[in-house]
């Protein structure tokens, strides 16, 4: 049926209209005065008690605008506003619409992409001074190989915990309730220091039954696990409290740090940097006392909402614990994997390979700008599901469903483009850097091809990963974690039985392909899961609410 304001706009009844003005643009008038009284009516008869308050009844709705009655005018007119005021939060008016819609797609990218500057910085400095807070590029393999193991154990012990901070605390903080972000946060950092402090027990009670390294090379590895793991922790409250650059500014100032007393007071190097963790990560846990204490001025006074059952919590963000777990198992277990295969001299069960680690080093830089897209595309489309609340009536859901059907499609587009963009631009800086390098060292960065076989697969591997990422982070927003570890659970089998498998028949570097195969299978399946809520939306939107 003819739309009664599009008819009536090409009709020619000059008693309804006056020669200056057209049917449309007092329609419009019309529209901004309902928007004016009620920025989004309930419904349709909102709107038409609005008109009859404001003098308009049957017949002058027929003169002006040719519609049958008052209700229908109400419909039209209804509908308009809705168009005109719940769109996205970064549709906002003519004059500061592109400025606050750029500076906010840019606040949400820099988001993403300074969550990853401290990995960026850490591989800068060890190109520019050879080191950083935690590596060096002339240590002896049995010191890289404590390191590799202190840094890999830390985020396995306390990636669970770090999502349950992320979760719980955002939830708390979202709502303005800072004295319970505060509460819950910390009792997941004494959890975490206390599950550190478990593993140090555990893996000292293994190293003596089956002595598996001599005591300085443990207590190396218990130094370095346990002091990275407060800044791990740190770290994420800063996130959720949106401080990542001070995060960024403390990795400079310990890597300053190790400068003055490695190269300016000549100290070890062990002991400088173990001193300048030491620090990092209490003035990291400082810092987040200090930013909590700020946040809690903004707090409302007079609400004080009692804290949830301890069992209440731990249902709430167990599965999103559990992802913690299995992601940073997913991300290291291909390193296990390669160090560990019996290939040349292996005087401890696990042997650090330089070669393999730097290729992954140089690759993870790949992830830089899909965290920074992915953080934009989910907040923008988040943003349009809490629209679509209003925007949509219940029978309508189907079309609601194929909106968001094509908003992933496209979802899905960018993020791979921008991922593959990312791995290019990687490769073509190390390459650059590389002959940098070797002009001003006389040797290559990338000096085996071993380590550019890994980098080359890693990347490859990384760019998948990013896209099964999107879907991870856009299911947790969704409240729909047991469908990401669905995911990634077979993905962790995949990545160790074939890096097993090739690391042990082959060659200790195929391992790499665990990484890609395991990559292949989240975003797989992750994808498949993104489709079946995408494809029923608004049940979800429903169970969740």
């Amino acid at each position: 049926m003819m739309n009664p304001l599009l008819a009536a706009s090409r009709s020619a009844d000059a008693k309804a209209q006056p020669a200056e003005t057209t049917r449309a643009e007092r329609f419009e008038r019309l529209v901004s005065e309902v928007a004016a009284r009620d920025a989004l009516p309930e419904d349709r008869y909102a709107v038409a008690a609005l008109l009859e308050s404001m003098g308009w009844n049957d017949a002058r709705a027929a003169e002006a605008f040719g519609t049958s009655d008052i209700f229908e005018l109400a419909v039209e007119v209804w509908e308009a506003v809705r168009r005109k005021v719940v769109t996205s939060t970064f549709a906002v008016n003519e004059e500061r619409g592109v400025l606050r819609t750029g500076l906010a797609l840019l606040k949400s990218f820099l988001r993403g992409v300074i969550f990853a500057l401290p990995m960026a910085i850490s591989v800068i400095s060890m190109l520019t001074l050879k080191f950083s807070l935690w590596s060096y590029e002339h240590l002896s393999v049995e010191i890289a190989t404590c390191i590799a193991i202190g840094t890999i154990a830390s985020f396995v012990v306390v990636g669970g915990f770090t999502q349950a901070i992320a979760r719980r605390g955002f939830f708390y903080i979202s709502q303005g309730y800072y004295t319970m972000a505060h509460k819950v946060t910390f009792l997941f950092i004494r959890l975490g220091y206390a599950a550190a402090l478990v593993a140090c027990v555990l893996l000292l009670v293994f190293n003596l039954v089956f002595n598996v390294f001599p005591p300085e090379m443990f207590l190396y590895i218990v130094l370095y696990f346990f002091f990275l793991v407060s800044i791990w922790l740190s770290v994420t409250v800063m996130y959720i409290l949106r401080r990542e650059l001070a995060f960024t500014g403390l990795i400079l100032a310990g890597i300053g740090l190790v400068y003055v007393l490695f190269r300016v007071l000549a100290w070890d190097v062990i002991f400088a940097q173990l001193l300048s963790i030491l620090v990092v990560s209490a003035a990291g846990m400082a810092l987040v006392v200090y930013f909590f204490r700020q946040a809690a001025k903004r707090e409302e006074k007079g609400i004080a909402p009692n804290m949830p059952r301890m069992a209440v919590t731990v249902y709430a963000v167990a599965p999103y614990f559990a992802y913690g777990l299995l992601y940073f198992a997913f991300l290291f277990v291909d390193r296990i994997m390669a160090w560990s295969s019996n290939a040349g001299y292996m005087p401890y069960f696990i042997w650090f390979r330089g070669e393999y680690e730097l290729g992954l080093d140089f690759a993870l830089l790949s992830l830089m700008i899909p965290l920074g897209v992915c953080e934009v595309m989910v907040n923008k489309m988040m943003l349009d599901v809490e629209a679509s609340y209003k925007r949509y009536w219940g029978f309508e859901s189907e079309l609601m469903n194929a909106r968001f059907r094509r908003i992933y499609n496209r979802m899905m587009a960018v993020i791979a483009a921008s991922s593959a963009l990312s791995a290019l631009l990687v490769y073509g800086l190390v390459e650059m850097f590389d002959g940098l390098y070797y002009a001003r060292e006389g040797e290559h960065l990338i000096a085996s091809a071993t380590t550019r076989f890994v980098f080359i697969v890693a990347l490859l591997a990384y760019v998948i990963l990013a896209t099964g990422l999107m879907n991870a982070v856009t299911l947790f927003a969704l409240s729909q974690p047991s469908l990401v570890n669905r995911a990634i659970v077979p993905a962790l089998a995949v990545n160790v039985a074939l890096g097993f498998a090739l690391s042990r028949w082959i060659d200790y570097s195929l391992a790499v392909f665990g990484v890609l195969a395991g990559a292949i299978v989240f975003s797989a399946l992750s994808f498949r899961s993104m489709r079946q809520v995408i494809g029923k939306l608004d049940y979800y939107l429903y169970a969740i609410a």
